[in-house]
């Protein structure tokens, strides 16, 4: 559907890309010296103001390689004329993600005057709402909680240059997409529009066609979203046999480990078994309050949670160094989930180890997940 673009993504300093000098400060801030290959890739496209399509794979650098361009554009827009509303957009599909790209922008744009706001649920509408009617630079947001504030007439969007798409194929699956649809119908329609993805499926370039003009298309890594630094393991076992598999891994293993199970209820439960058996856990599912979530990784960031049990939805945007591990103790019921659970592990060119606990019943759909990503697993039995 659409054509790949020519790029180049060898890692180049910072210094050379003539930042603006308060974006060069906070780069200096954050210690990062050399771009990461998408970030390489895709820094003159933005920059050049022109829709793009990234495909690529999680833990790259993809947040700061449309922050950082996008930052650039709006400083030089600001120096040139006065403010009108808001410039930029971010949709993620979670609050979880939505918050991570807030932190990212606050380092980022620490040294400025760039204002923005986070819109997305488990925090205060009114003061959402308020900042939306004073036009920040930028806003970062989940498409349901931005559609409720923009039928309420609060957003002031007429003056919006850029529109970022994070993780589209997530929101696609989802189910965000209309409201995706509904938000973009009352944008400018000169604006540029990026398109950030681990996969790229037909419905997400479906979707893609319908909002986006003319985009460059870019492959930065791996096809398929799994990076090569991970090592993919499975164990064939009955699944009341998986407790205490899990429970003798971890005991065996010291470094942090993410946990992914299919239902909240599964969750809880693994939870109270690992926690009795003294593993130091914590569940992250869409039942537990924004704030239990927050304490959650802020928890297993630290250290003093080793072990975090998640749903699908909830794990997505964890953005957590170190994740040594990745433990499907149930098989993904997709292809894209299972590239999404474990690229939170072996990020940054870490390594990482990504185990599937597979149940007799479980094993046609370990196997279509294999095939789809050509991926040969090796035993998890000790």
């Amino acid at each position: 559907m659409f054509e790949s673009a020519p790029f180049d993504s060898t890692p180049v300093d910072f210094a050379s890309l003539n930042l603006d000098a308060r974006l060069a400060r906070a780069i200096t801030d954050l210690g990062f010296v050399q771009t990461t290959p998408v970030q390489s890739a895709v820094f003159p496209t933005v920059a050049a103001g022109e829709d793009l399509i990234a495909c690529a794979q999680t833990g790259t650098g993809k947040t700061v390689a449309f922050l950082l361009p996008v930052l650039q554009r709006l400083l030089t827009a600001q120096a040139n004329a006065p403010r009108r509303g808001t410039s930029v957009m971010i949709l993620a599909p979670t609050r979880e993600l939505a918050v991570q790209i807030e932190d990212d922008v606050r380092s980022l744009v620490k040294h400025t005057r760039i204002s923005g706001v986070t819109v997305c649920g488990g925090m205060s509408m009114g003061g959402q709402a308020r900042a939306l009617r004073s036009g920040v630079d930028i806003v970062v947001a989940t498409p349901g909680r931005l559609l409720d504030h923009m039928n309420h007439g609060v957003s002031k969007f007429e003056g919006l240059n850029v529109l970022v798409l994070d993780e589209a194929d997530r929101m696609v699956d989802m189910g965000f997409w209309p409201d995706v649809r509904r938000i973009v119908e009352a944008l400018p329609v000169n604006r540029q529009t990026l398109l950030f993805s681990a996969t790229t499926s037909r419905d997400v370039m479906k979707a893609a066609k319908e909002i986006m003009r003319d985009p460059k298309m870019m492959q930065v890594g791996k096809s398929g979203g799994l990076a090569s630094s991970i090592t993919h393991m499975s164990h064939h076992l009955p699944t009341d046999m998986k407790a205490g598999w899990l429970d003798t891994f971890l005991t065996r293993t010291p470094q942090h480990a993410l946990v992914f199970v299919r239902t909240k209820h599964r969750a809880d439960r693994l939870v109270q078994t690992l926690a009795a058996r003294g593993h130091r856990c914590a569940p992250l599912h869409a039942n537990r309050t924004q704030g239990q979530r927050h304490a959650a990784v802020a928890d297993f960031k630290s250290g003093h949670v080793r072990v975090l049990v998640a749903t699908d939805i909830a794990a997505r945007g964890l953005d957590v160094d170190g994740i040594g591990h990745v433990i499907n103790f149930e098989p993904p019921t997709t292809v894209d989930a299972y590239v999404h659970r474990v690229g939170r592990t072996g990020r940054a060119d870490a390594t990482g180890t990504a185990v599937t606990l597979v149940a007799p019943e479980e094993r046609g759909a370990m196997k279509a997940i294999e095939r789809a990503l050509k991926l040969t697993t090796t035993s998890a039995a000790f």
